[in-house]
């Protein structure tokens, strides 16, 4: 079933999460006990999220430096195979622009459509860590947009290949991101949404934001949307914090605020442990008031740990 059909469909604000796939060389056994514990607030979805290759330079017997490519978290499109034939509940596979060719994408969306996975998530990814800004794969897209150019195609029965004759249409649910803090190579909050205006135009069916700690910055965002005529769902992204470092890690990788009260709470901690606490407490708090406005999803990002959202859930789910 389409994300959006699950939100159509829905009397109340429903549940999902976000997973990591394993490292390589890792069971997907522990995929399933970090899900097993969730399935008891009946996710209609669960998201996978896709890690594009980093390259390593390894000294050779001459003494050069090979550069060497290695994806370290594979398998997005079997676990969601996995995902849906042992849970039987839909994924989203999150499809990125680096790492990718046209022709690479084109293939991994063939491969969902003849899974029965109905929807996808497009995002730009991020930079590799050798790269100060993203570099577009030789033959794949730049941009977000770009990408769902190509899927919206598919939709339409519209491949790579042209003279393909009476090729029969996709029937992918698209998710996009929005920033209610803006993305950070975006000028502003204002050009940042001309863009997700712009997609939206194109075919997004729904939008899933980047993580929050202010609900402020939320409805700020949504109102702003609604006014510019953005009117498909817009899905809250959380994440409990879960360490004190966090404090300074999420804002530098994700270019976010965390309000001066959550901060001086985590900064008061003598332990994770106790940072764990403080985490669950404020995002259940988030979420709460979330539920009062209306939101048709609360979707938790769980980083590949269970225990933080299986606490949130208990007390909201």
């Amino acid at each position: 079933m389409k994300i959006t059909e699950h939100l159509s469909n829905a009397k109340k604000t429903l549940f999902s999460f976000e997973i990591l796939p394993p490292l390589k060389g890792e069971n997907i056994d522990n995929l399933y006990n970090h899900i097993d514990p969730l399935m008891e607030f009946k996710p209609p979805f669960i998201d996978v999220t896709y890690h594009r290759e980093e390259f390593v330079y390894k000294k050779r017997e001459n003494g050069l430096l090979e550069k060497k490519s290695i994806r370290k978290r594979p398998g997005t499109v079997g676990i969601c195979a996995a995902i849906k034939n042992k849970y039987n509940v839909d994924t989203v596979p999150h499809i990125i622009c680096g790492g990718f060719n046209k022709e690479e994408t084109e293939n991994a969306l063939i491969d969902l459509n003849f899974l029965g996975i109905d929807n996808v998530l497009l995002l730009q990814g991020d930079a590799i860590k050798t790269e100060s800004v993203f570099v577009a794969e030789n033959g794949g897209h730049k941009y977000a947009s770009d990408l769902l150019g190509q899927v919206v195609d598919m939709n339409k029965g519209k491949y790579l290949d042209e003279d393909l004759l009476n090729a029969n249409p996709t029937d992918f649910c698209i998710g996009v991101a929005g920033y209610p803090e803006k993305h950070f190579a975006a000028p502003n909050l204002k050009t940042d949404m001309k863009y997700l205006k712009m997609k939206v135009d194109m075919g997004a069916d729904y939008i899933v934001t980047q993580m929050f700690f202010d609900n402020k910055k939320y409805f700020e965002f949504v109102k702003k949307c609604r006014e510019m005529g953005i009117n498909v769902p817009i899905i809250p992204g959380l994440k409990p914090l879960t360490t004190k470092r966090q404090l300074n890690v999420l804002p530098r990788i994700f270019y976010i605020d965390l309000p001066e009260e959550l901060a001086d709470a985590v900064e008061k901690c003598k332990d994770d442990k106790q940072v764990r606490q403080v985490g669950i407490e404020w995002t259940i708090k988030q979420s709460k008031e979330l539920v009062k406005f209306g939101v048709p999803v609360l979707h938790y990002y769980s980083m590949g740990k269970s225990n933080s959202v299986l606490n949130i859930a208990k007390e909201l789910f």
